[in-house]
C-alpha cells in the first residue's frame, strides 16, 4: 500500500489496537472504528492468559504463540509495563489420574520443545508461590514461569492512546455498515452507521465475534465457531493470589488490586441450557472458594457471557485476501497472546507486501477453497 492511503482498523480490541499501533508507529495513516469503546468487548471479558502451553495441537501454532510471548516482553519495554503487564508465571494441576497423566505428558512435550516447565508438589507451591491455595500436599503442579496475564482493556487504551497522539483517528460508538470497492475490486471506502463515509485504501477486519459479518460486506464467507464463554469478576479487599492458574474445574487470576477473574469450561457448557448468568457466576464463585478459601468473602461484581472469535478450524485467520486488494483479516481466539506479534507481522505485510512465513498456516485463503 501507499503510506498516504488511510487504513481503517475495524474492531478495537487487542488485535485491532496492536495492528493499528504498529502501523501508526511506522508512519501509516490509521483510523480505528468500533461500535463500542476500545477494549470493552471480548478483550475485557477473556481470561487474558499469555501462554503457549495450551497451544500444542500444531507446532506452527505453538511457535506463533511463543513469538507472541516474546513480543509482549518487547512491548513492555517499548511502551512501559504499567498498568497492563503481569508476568509471574502460570500454575496448572488436576484432580484425577487421567488428567494428571495428560498434564505431565504435555509438560514433558513442551520441555522437549524448549519451553520452560517446572513440576512441584502442592506443598511446595503453597510454600514458595501461592500460600493461599488449598490443594493436596502431594499433588503434582506444573509451573510455567514465562507465562503471564494481561489487563486487556488497559493495554488497548495504552496502544490506542499512543497511536492517536501520533495522528491516528478514532471513531467509537459507530459500526461499519458497508465497504465499497472500485472497479478493480480494491477497497475504496467504508460506510458507518452514523451516516458518514471514510475514504480508505486498506481495511483490517479485527472485529472479533463480528468478523464474519464484516467479511460478508465484501462478499466473503468467513466461517466461525459459536463458543460462548462466561467470565465473572469478584471483588475482594485483598487479592489472595499472585498469578494466573488452572485449578481443577476453575480458572483463577488476579485482576488488579481489588478483584479476581473466574472462568471454567465446565460452566461454559451450561450457557446453552438457559441457565441465568447470575447462577453461572455463583457456580464459578463456589468452585473458586474450594481452591482459594480466602475468596469466601468476595462479592460477585460483574458477569458477562461473551462470544469467542474463533475461525471454524480453531486457528487464526491473518493476512490479505488476494481477491479483494486492500482487505486484511486479524481474527483469532488467542488474541491476547497473539496481539503484539500479529500486530507487527500484519503491519509489515500491509506496508511492504511481504508475507511472513510464520503466518503460512494461518492465511485467510484456506477458507476460500
Amino acid at each position: 500500500m501507499k503510506r498516504s492511503e488511510r487504513v481503517a482498523v475495524i474492531g478495537v480490541g487487542v488485535l485491532g489496537a496492536s495492528v493499528g499501533w504498529s502501523l501508526s508507529r511506522q508512519g501509516a495513516e490509521v483510523v480505528f472504528i468500533d461500535a463500542d469503546r476500545p477494549g470493552e468487548g471480548v478483550t475485557n471479558w477473556s481470561f487474558s492468559w499469555v501462554n503457549a502451553s495450551n497451544k500444542t495441537a500444531r507446532k506452527s501454532y505453538f511457535d506463533l504463540n511463543v513469538a507472541g510471548m516474546a513480543a509482549y516482553r518487547e512491548l513492555a519495554g517499548a511502551i512501559g509495563p504499567d498498568p497492563w503487564w503481569y508476568p509471574g508465571g502460570h500454575l496448572r494441576w488436576a484432580d484425577d489420574p487421567a488428567a494428571e497423566t495428560k498434564l505431565l505428558e504435555t509438560a514433558e512435550q513442551l520441555a522437549n520443545w524448549g519451553y520452560r516447565a517446572e513440576v512441584y508438589t502442592g506443598a511446595e507451591v503453597r510454600r514458595r508461590l501461592e500460600p493461599a491455595l488449598a490443594m493436596p500436599g502431594e499433588v503434582p503442579v506444573v509451573f510455567y514461569p514465562d507465562e503471564a496475564w494481561v489487563h486487556g482493556r488497559h493495554l488497548v487504551g495504552r496502544l490506542v492512546g499512543r497511536a492517536v497522539a501520533s495522528g491516528a483517528g478514532l471513531r467509537t460508538g459507530t459500526a461499519v455498515r458497508g465497504i465499497d470497492t472500485g472497479a478493480d475490486g480494491s477497497i475504496r471506502r467504508v460506510a458507518l452507521s452514523d451516516g458518514s463515509r471514510l475514504d480508505v485504501g486498506t481495511v483490517v477486519n479485527a472485529a472479533g465475534p463480528g468478523a464474519s459479518h464484516v467479511a460478508g460486506l465484501i462478499g466473503r464467507h468467513l466461517p466461525m465457531r459459536r463458543e460462548p464463554g462466561v467470565v465473572t469478576r469478584v471483588g475482594c479487599p485483598q487479592v489472595p493470589v499472585r498469578r494466573a492458574m488452572h485449578a481443577p474445574h476453575i480458572e483463577i487470576r488476579p485482576d488488579g488490586d481489588a478483584s479476581v477473574v473466574l472462568h471454567s469450561r465446565e460452566v461454559d457448557a451450561l450457557i446453552d441450557t438457559g441457565e441465568d448468568p447470575a447462577h453461572l457466576a455463583r457456580l464459578l464463585h463456589a468452585s473458586a472458594r474450594e481452591v482459594v478459601p480466602g475468596l469466601g468473602n468476595a462479592r460477585i461484581a460483574q458477569t458477562r457471557v461473551a462470544h469467542r472469535p474463533i475461525p471454524a478450524d480453531g486457528f487464526p485467520s491473518v493476512g490479505a485476501v488476494p481477491s479483494v486488494p486492500g482487505y486484511y483479516e486479524a481474527v483469532s481466539h488467542s488474541g491476547i497472546t497473539l496481539g503484539p506479534v500479529i500486530g507487527r507481522l500484519l503491519a509489515s505485510e500491509i506496508l511492504s507486501g511481504e508475507r511472513d512465513q510464520m503466518l503460512a498456516d494461518f492465511r485467510p485463503e484456506r477458507f476460500c477453497l
